[in-house]
């Protein structure tokens, strides 16, 4: 952090900003937490800063897309391989008639193979309706498996894979990656295997879904700046041709 020119006496060290978000999903949670803003009349869901329509429950005549319609928090669309392109579009187009910059992220997770072959469809099918959205990696959800002991749990190299696959399949597709969703935290957990070659059982905590512990997390995040450098470097020597 040092070398970054981040010190403890940094101001960037002593104050933050965050948001929350999660998948819209109990309706009498969310829609007891939204209110009608009186500057402007939109609703909005104070339950959260963006909320997410999932795999069940994307239905496109179904209540959750409706409640979702009417709110104006930005709004994440999580998509499997089973995500028929086609759908996609007009999921996008009713939660974003004026296709509003900002409006919409589309969050991937369907484990590396799949996503090689499945996610440029969807690119393609967005990007030829003229649609403006973010395109995201979600690497743990697609890639969760059950260990012999009966814990749920995820390799860290299928997580990487998945994530190396969504940056190529962008590239190759010519649009932009826009951000990775992962579930970490700064203990040392052993939910996660590989990486850091903990035994899982020791410390595992979760009650939900395992998570990256700190070593593994800063381990991915060099991975993924390593990635954006050759990039940015790939980039600028292209316009230097030019």
């Amino acid at each position: 952090m040092e070398a970054a020119g981040l010190t403890l006496e940094h101001p960037i060290m002593t104050t933050t900003e965050f948001w929350t978000s999660h998948e819209c999903l109990h309706f009498p949670y969310d829609q007891a937490l939204t209110r009608e803003d009186s500057t402007t009349s939109l609703y909005y869901d104070c339950s959260a800063h963006m909320l997410w329509v999932g795999e069940r429950t994307k239905q496109l005549d179904g209540a959750h897309v409706e409640f979702l319609r009417g709110i104006s928090n930005p709004i994440g669309i999580k998509v499997s391989d089973k995500m028929d392109p086609q759908e996609l579009v007009k999921l996008c187009e009713i939660l974003n008639p004026h296709n509003k910059p900002g409006r919409l992220t589309i969050i991937s997770r369907m484990g590396a193979e799949k996503l090689r072959v499945k996610l440029p469809h969807l690119i393609r099918a967005v990007r030829q309706a003229g649609l403006i959205v973010t395109w995201v990696s979600d690497p743990m959800h697609g890639n969760t498996i059950k260990a012999p002991n009966g814990l749920k749990t995820r390799s860290f190299d299928t997580i990487r894979s998945e994530l190396w696959a969504f940056f190529d399949v962008h590239e190759q597709e010519g649009s932009h990656p826009g951000g990775v969703h992962l579930e970490m935290m700064g203990q040392n957990v052993t939910e996660c295997i590989g990486g850091t070659k903990c035994h899982r059982s020791s410390r595992y905590h979760t009650h939900c879904n395992p998570r990256l512990n700190a070593s593994q997390s800063l381990e991915l995040a060099f991975v993924i700046s390593e990635r954006l450098r050759k990039r940015r470097i790939r980039s600028n020597h292209q316009v230097s041709t030019y």
